[in-house]
């Protein structure tokens, strides 16, 4: 295991393109001592500690038309959300595709999977090793999506989408202490978040006029990924970290289409195997 850092990116289907590089890594062995994840991170962020090559890559391109989690419109009036998390965060881990919970509990690997207390606004990074429901529930609340997914509760607290107020935990992995840090990120060299509009700051007033702490972090977020994505490129240049992201056009961060997400797929896969000398060179290996 090499001491380092590995920080995972969100980004809902975008993250089909952190499942290939993981599982190039895992083929080659190669684990890191820490691990946190936001959002579609946390999801590939555990099954990187589990072991588990390909198994986020089924959960997210399901096969033939099976296990599609997308709700369609009537549905997602009466669930109150776009996407089944149900079957991602139970029959998924429990039934379909089970999660390794023992390789997970007894790994050495430590980990974080950041979410967003509604009530703060603040992020917050948990991790379970005893508790499979609780893990699982951590894991759902990271990647619940705001307007389109509800909130979920942890300990009555209730926590959503961890990339609102963290969307690159890149100041939290540098309190770990590594010298070394690797950041798998979705998005294209130069991207940056366009600012909320008056009207779209009303629409989540509304939404969440319980919790005005969460609007504010949700509002102020363009600027904190902007500015952290700006810091990511300038220690990347003085090779200070590792980064490696899509240089292929974007899929949609709901994409549908089967032929598409393999591609993203495929491109993460590939751009690890192409960076992996360079990558081991960081390490020191």
């Amino acid at each position: 295991m090499e001491k380092a850092t590995l920080i995972l990116e969100g980004g809902a289907t975008r993250g089909v393109f952190t499942s290939g590089v993981l599982d190039y890594l895992m083929e080659k062995d190669l684990y890191m001592s820490h691990v946190i994840g936001v959002s579609a991170g946390s999801c590939n962020g555990v099954d990187y500690v589990s072991k588990q090559i390909g198994r986020t890559k089924d959960c997210m391109i399901y096969r033939d038309g099976e296990f599609d989690y997308y709700f369609g419109v009537r549905k997602f009036m009466k669930e109150k959300t776009i996407i089944n998390m149900d079957l991602i965060f139970d029959k998924f881990p429990n039934e379909i595709y089970p999660f390794d919970y023992d390789t997970y509990f007894d790994s050495e690997i430590k980990a974080e999977w950041t979410v967003t207390n509604c009530e703060t606004g603040k992020p917050e990074y948990m991790d379970s090793r005893d508790d499979k429901e609780r893990l699982m529930k951590i894991c759902r609340a990271s990647c619940s999506m705001p307007l389109l997914s509800p909130v979920v509760k942890i300990g009555g607290t209730p926590y959503l989408d961890g990339g609102l107020a963290d969307s690159v935990p890149l100041k939290r992995a540098m309190t770990y202490g590594n010298k070394k840090i690797v950041i798998i990120l979705t998005k294209n060299k130069g991207y940056r978040k366009k600012l909320v509009t008056r009207g779209k700051r009303r629409f989540y007033e509304r939404a969440y006029k319980k919790y005005p702490e969460l609007v504010k972090t949700i509002v102020y977020r363009p600027f904190m990924y902007n500015s952290v994505m700006a810091r990511i490129e300038r220690l990347e240049e003085e090779g200070k970290i590792f980064v490696i992201r899509p240089e292929k056009r974007l899929i949609s961060r709901l994409e549908r289409n089967m032929e598409k997400l393999n591609e993203f797929y495929d491109h993460g896969y590939e751009q690890s195997e192409r960076y992996y000398e360079n990558l081991l060179k960081y390490l020191g290996k």
